[in-house]
């Protein structure tokens, strides 16, 4: 065929198509927009996908009309080639938009609703739901690019061959990362962490904004961001505040005197929380859980439907009990009490006071804990356990045997302890030459 004439065809070709193409997409949105108007979620359908599908329209109607106008030339199979990796990637594209309209979906359910668990559940799964599928078609579609060239089919078939090494390999060099990945889709189906819930991470108090394949984000409430990967939340513990409900309870402790009035600080309280909105009506207390070092600890539990709502009712209650106390009355303060006194004078009537001779001996002997008394001793008998005790004829035996003595043992008498026996006292020096000369001592 002349080049002239196939060029010629090819223009005809081109704009017969472009208006038949034309055509369909003026007939598809005709159609979808009197859908619409009985089902609102195709919207989203015509939000995510139509880019996409008329450019993968277009494209396939070029194609077929360069294979129509220019049958077998020599520079045909490399614009074949070069087509086929965009139709692939325009695929790629619209399955991803159609994963988009099925989360959109999802969600929409819930966009009108309160921050309720199953929103939050939704929410979560969609969202690990819809990295997942991405992931996929993008894997795929980048394997069905490089398997149409050859010489990477070629290359293919080999790493099949060893697949097994490649695959421990990788495992080892990847596993922080595949321990994430398991990590994220475990937590976004075992509902332990949504998006949203209220959460206390390394200290931090703040809510899951999001759960991606390798890491959480937390929105802490100073509005930094705090990084803690999936793993974290699967080997370490973490409070969650919104695992059954959004309601809580919150305590406020306050210090003061030993003299006041508590039931009018109870009324005080009830006063102070039928005046707001931010109490729900399920708990409202007072009461006293210490008394020692000199002060009352009374502690104020109330509720609220949430915890931002608790924190600023917790700040509310104090703020309006403290102006309480400070306007009924000092007496009210926590005080600190010293008393001075006269040590030489508080020791002589001490002394005076005291118990004197052998009751004070008989005091200061039972009032020990493991001795003194036979309640004492019994309870110290518990402690320490029997002592096996030797008999004194067999220790006296003994020692005998190990040190047996030159001369012949005495009769034992009446005086010495039973299996004692006398040894004579040693002999004196015999005298020298000059002692024998001297006289003896008158």
């Amino acid at each position: 065929m002349d080049p002239l004439q196939s060029w010629l065809t090819f223009a005809i070709a081109l704009v017969a198509t472009a208006i038949v193409v034309v055509a369909i997409f003026f007939v598809i949105a005709l159609g979808l927009t009197s859908l619409q108007r009985r089902k609102p979620a195709l919207q989203y359908v015509r939000a995510r996908c139509k880019l996409p599908f008329r450019t993968l329209i277009s494209i396939a109607a070029l194609w077929g009309v360069v294979a129509a106008a220019f049958p077998l030339p020599g520079w045909i199979p490399g614009l074949v080639h070069l087509l086929s990796i965009i139709m692939i990637g325009l695929v790629a594209w619209l399955l991803v938009s159609a994963v988009y309209v099925l989360a959109d979906v999802s969600n929409a359910k819930y966009a009108g609703a309160e921050d309720t668990i199953a929103a939050r559940r939704m929410r979560t799964q969609m969202t690990m739901v819809r990295r997942l599928l991405i992931v996929i078609v993008v894997v795929i579609a980048l394997g069905s690019i490089l398997m149409t060239f050859p010489g990477i089919r070629t290359i293919g078939a080999s790493v099949l061959a060893s697949a097994g090494i490649a695959s421990i390999v990788a495992g080892l060099a990847a596993q922080t990362v595949l321990g994430n990945l398991i990590a994220g889709v475990q937590l976004a189906f075992s509902d332990a962490a949504r998006v949203g819930d209220v959460v206390v991470v390394e200290g931090e108090w703040g809510r899951i904004g999001e759960i991606t394949l390798a890491y959480v984000v937390v929105d802490i409430w100073d509005e930094r961001r705090l990084i803690v990967p999936c793993t974290y939340f699967t080997s370490q513990p973490f409070t969650n505040w919104t695992r059954n409900a959004s309601q809580i309870l919150g305590t406020i402790p306050f210090e003061i005197d030993w003299r006041v009035n508590i039931a009018a600080m109870r009324v005080k309280l009830h006063e102070v929380l039928d005046n707001t909105e931010l109490w729900d009506g399920r708990s409202g207390s007072l009461q006293i859980i210490d008394a020692t070092g000199g002060f009352v600890t009374a502690r104020s539990t109330v509720s609220a439907a949430d915890s931002g709502k608790l924190w600023d009712l917790q700040c509310l209650v104090r703020e309006e009990m403290i102006s309480w106390l400070q306007k009924t009355g000092n007496f009210s303060l926590p005080v600190t009490r010293v008393q001075m006194i006269d040590g030489e004078a508080m020791d002589r009537k001490m002394a005076r006071s005291g118990p004197k001779g052998a009751e004070a001996d008989s005091e200061r002997d039972s009032s020990g804990m493991f001795s003194g008394s036979p309640e004492a001793e019994a309870r110290g008998s518990m402690f320490t356990g029997a002592i096996p005790v030797q008999e004194q004829e067999k220790l006296d035996q003994q020692l005998a045997d190990s040190s047996k003595p030159v001369t012949e043992p005495q009769p034992v008498t009446s005086e010495q302890p039973q299996g004692w026996q006398q040894v004579p006292p040693p002999r004196p020096p015999l005298p020298t030459q000059d002692a024998e000369q001297q006289p003896p001592r008158q």
